[in-house]
């Protein structure tokens, strides 16, 4: 699978919006990764559709927006008709998950499903045959700029493993610390679209930063039940 960067506004010059994404999308970058935090799941508070539906006029990126708020169902409308391609919720703040992809699906529009650090991937197994993205949080979710959280790749890797038993469509999204360096770990154990914020928006040169995050393609080889490792 490609590799898919997806630079997180959070990181972005919030007067120059417009100009940011072009920067980025100019720069190699195939989604914009859209942090809405609501100050009740996460403590921050960042943006609300009326800036999703703003940008959506002056950029054709693919936009991953990704809901860090309580009672996500009530946001889902209001996000797909703003414009999102793709919209994921957190599995901790949904009491109804399953009907929240189908409610993003009868919009048009693909549904992923976050966990946080501390959540398990049990908590998703009954979903991922209808997800279109699992999002594995490297950090806890509501600051930019946190180190990436190591134990996260066995996560990542059981994930992988999962999905392909399944034998299901289904990407790996994986948020927090992403940079040249830990990009190389998670597309190692299976992630195939990568956050990224201060490491591309920060960075000097953001055409180079992104092909460094991209990094070389590395073949997952599939292997049966009794050559097991």
């Amino acid at each position: 699978m490609a590799t898919i960067i997806a630079p997180s506004i959070l990181s972005a010059d919030f007067a120059n919006l417009e100009s940011e994404l072009k920067k980025v999308t100019d720069g190699g970058a195939e989604y914009i990764h859209i942090d809405v935090m609501d100050g009740t799941f996460v403590p921050e508070i960042t943006i609300g559709a009326g800036v999703v539906k703003s940008l959506r006029k002056v950029s054709n990126a693919f936009f991953d927006v990704h809901l860090m708020v309580e009672h996500p169902e009530t946001q889902i409308k209001s996000f797909a008709d703003a414009g999102a391609d793709l919209i994921t919720f957190h599995v901790e703040a949904a009491k109804h998950a399953h009907r929240i992809i189908q409610q993003i699906h009868e919009l048009g529009k693909k549904a992923g499903v976050a966990l946080n650090p501390g959540t398990s991937i049990s908590m998703i197994e009954e979903l991922v045959e209808d997800a279109d993205l699992i999002l594995v949080m490297t950090v806890n979710p509501g600051y930019g700029g946190q180190k990436f959280i190591e134990s996260q790749l066995g996560k990542i890797h059981m994930l992988y493993h999962m999905i392909e038993e399944m034998e299901t469509d289904c990407d790996i999204e994986v948020d927090g610390g992403i940079n040249a360096e830990t990009s190389k770990l998670v597309r190692e154990v299976g992630a195939n679209i990568l956050v990224a914020g201060s490491a591309i928006f920060g960075a000097a040169d953001i055409a180079q930063a992104i092909k460094d995050i991209r990094g070389k393609e590395i073949i997952h080889h599939h292997h049966d039940e009794d050559d097991e490792e």
